[in-house]
Formats: structure tokens, C-alpha cells, sequence
């Protein structure tokens, strides 16, 4: 009887399909990621890790290979002398891309909102 093998630190796969949407996505750095590939357009390993600012080469290649296997990243790999890889998005993930931007524009309004408030009552008055 074959068994299934895990990969140390990997759940199986919920029944749930936004369960396991949210369990890609939700890892760390993983929308990092996917927002400087979204916004950059595609890049070599080595300038996107300079984008994900405080990531390290384990956990970038790790969280690219998931995003590749989940079909949101594509992965480029040119045989020349160094051999050049390029990271980008699919159509999958222009989907997401659009989320992401609702969320950037939320973050935006709430960011003001709290500037407005903290404003407020530093004035002394109310909305």
C-alpha cells in the first residue's frame, strides 16, 4: 500500500477551495511576492529579493516553487553561461492582481481616514 509523504511543514489540501486559495496565499511573503512581480513585471531571482526587502534566498525560492505549482508565477530558465531565470505572473494570477489592487486602495483610504482622526483629536474636535 503506497503512502502519501509530506513535505515537513505542509498541511494536506482542505476540501474547502478557498481554504486552500488562502493556504497559498496567506503564507509569509507570498503577497509580497506576488506584488512585486505584479507591479515590477518579471524578474530574476536576485533583483526580485532585493524587491521582498528582509526576505531570505530559502524562503523566496520556496514560496516561488509553491506559486509556481499553484500556476500563479512562471518560471523562465535560459541555458547561458550564468544560466538566467525570470519570475513572473500567469493569467491566474492577474486575477488576484486585481484583489490585491482593491486591498492597496483600501489600506490607501483607511491609512487617510486614521491620519484625519488622529488629526482630530489632536484639535480637540469630533466628526
Amino acid at each position: 500500500m503506497a503512502t502519501a509523504t509530506l513535505r515537513r511543514g505542509v498541511k494536506p489540501a482542505s476540501p474547502c477551495q478557498i481554504g486552500n486559495l488562502l493556504e497559498v496565499l496567506t503564507r509569509p511573503w507570498t503577497l509580497h511576492i506576488l506584488w512585486a512581480l505584479s507591479n515590477n513585471g518579471p524578474m530574476r531571482f536576485g533583483v526580485l529579493r532585493r524587491q521582498v526587502e528582509g526576505i531570505s534566498s530559502r524562503v523566496l525560492t520556496e514560496r516561488l516553487r509553491t506559486l509556481e505549482e499553484n500556476g500563479f508565477v512562471f518560471r523562465h530558465y535560459q541555458a547561458v553561461i550564468p544560466p538566467a531565470v525570470t519570475y513572473g505572473i500567469t493569467d491566474r494570477m492577474k486575477d488576484i492582481e486585481k484583489v490585491l489592487t482593491q486591498l492597496k486602495d483600501l489600506s490607501r483610504k483607511w491609512k487617510t481616514e486614521r491620519r484625519e482622526g488622529t488629526q482630530a483629536s489632536r484639535t480637540g474636535s469630533s466628526s
